[in-house]
């Protein structure tokens, strides 16, 4: 098994429905892999084209527990004084990138396009995010670990 970071890239969206009856959306991403969840900043004011350029880190194994090699990305609309309202999501499956990563020592998808879908499984935009994996380490079981990684740099003495 080996680990590494996924970086997620979230460039921008296009053509994202306003979901605010008064004001323009004030869309962020919330995106999530493996249980962990990280999310963009909000682009206030952007409307249904919105761009953060923003990359978000996430720790990966290849292979992994379990079979579900997706980052799910989902399309919120900030409001202040009551709950976001949800735009849309999208997967995008990371096992083939995963494992040219490991092959090779980091592999990247170049920016994309990919539909964002909303709740009804109708279109709701674009969203172009860039994704990287790079391999940090080996792992085959019989290493020590510190809270659940392996110590990276080596250094076993205390001198």
């Amino acid at each position: 098994m080996s680990r590494g970071l996924l970086e997620v890239v979230v460039v921008a969206a296009s053509g994202l429905p306003n979901v605010d009856f008064l004001n323009k959306i004030d869309p962020y991403v919330v995106v999530q892999y493996k249980g962990q969840e990280r999310k963009t900043s909000i682009a206030r004011g952007q409307g249904g084209n919105p761009e953060w350029h923003q990359k978000l880190t996430f720790r990966a194994e290849y292979p992994g527990s379990g079979s579900d090699y997706h980052i799910n990305l989902k399309l919120m609309d900030h409001d202040t004084f009551s709950s976001d309202d949800f735009i849309g999501q999208t997967m995008i499956n990371v096992e083939d990138l995963l494992g040219l990563g490991v092959e090779n020592g980091s592999y990247e998808m170049n920016p994309t396009k990919f539909r964002v879908i909303g709740n009804d499984k109708s279109y709701h935009g674009e969203i172009k995010v860039g994704v990287k994996f790079t391999k940090t380490s080996d792992y085959n079981g019989d290493e020590e670990e510190f809270g659940g990684w392996k110590n990276s740099y080596g250094d076993e003495s205390d001198d």
